[in-house]
């Protein structure tokens, strides 16, 4: 069993291929990122693999689970999604309570934008903190979430997706907004997922190859709708098939497991 199989999926809205016969298979353990340039349908992919929309055609199932014939709340609590646009919390309560980063966490346990205080016990809690000492950012624990940084936003954002113990972890240009230091801070905490939680799946979207952590083991490139290449990340990752996916003539190097891409000058 996969932990996500497509086949033959199309999503169209309003006469309009958001997505165009996908087919694609993502095993447990497997770590993929999926390239592409604006309007390539990655986000809509992602929203398939969150079960968060349903195709218009093809076959689309998520932990076992065909789209359709599942309940899709049940299904969502062994997903967990981070996107830099999620309102993880009730902002008035932000505001008027200075809701701290282990709050945020703590509202991962029960999905929901605001604390249920009587959910959380001290298994809850202990495990918000241990969350976020893994993430790297034990020390923002008590620190009003509204007042963090935009790097440590996102470390904490990734701290709430683990919170539930999810089987496949969604993130969705994670890196949006991110100066360097703060990148490479979210960069170093995917890749030591990796290592702690063999089990755990993940599925990045991104723009950018410099983001594609060294852990990867598989990509997707896509453009147009439709799926340009997929497979293992060194099949894939090709100067010829990014300068294909990009429409621009490009140099690839890696170093130290890491890629960088470059336009070729005449």
């Amino acid at each position: 069993m996969h932990v996500l199989e497509l086949e033959g999926v199309d999503v169209r809205v309003v006469g309009k291929a958001l997505l165009d016969g996908i087919d694609w298979q993502v095993g447990y353990g497997d770590h993929w990122a999926v390239l592409g340039p604006n309007g390539a349908g990655k986000t809509t992919l992602l929203s398939l693999a969150g079960a968060v929309r349903h195709p218009s055609e093809g076959t689309v199932k998520v932990l076992g689970h065909p789209l359709g014939r599942v309940d899709v709340r049940e299904l969502r609590r062994h997903i967990g999604l981070v996107a830099s646009s999620q309102r993880l919390i009730d902002e008035e309560l932000m505001e008027q309570e200075g809701a701290t980063a282990h709050t945020v966490v703590l509202t991962g346990h029960t999905g929901t934008s605001a604390p249920l205080w009587d959910r959380y016990g001290d298994v809850e809690r202990d495990r918000a903190h241990r969350l976020l000492a893994d993430l790297g950012c034990k020390e923002l624990a008590e620190r009003p979430f509204r007042v963090c940084s935009q790097g440590e936003r996102a470390r904490i954002r990734v701290a709430r997706a683990l919170m539930a113990d999810p089987a496949v972890l969604l993130l969705d240009e994670p890196f949006a907004g991110l100066d360097l230091p703060a990148r490479e801070d979210l960069i170093t905490a995917v890749e030591e997922l990796a290592t702690t939680r063999p089990v755990l799946t993940t599925v990045m979207v991104t723009h950018h190859l410099e983001e594609v952590p060294a852990t990867t083991t598989h990509a997707m490139l896509m453009r147009d709708a439709g799926v340009l290449a997929a497979g293992p990340v060194d099949d894939v990752l090709t100067p010829a098939n990014l300068s294909d996916c990009f429409g621009r003539s490009l140099h690839v190097d890696r170093v130290d497991g890491r890629w960088y891409a470059r336009a070729a000058r005449p």
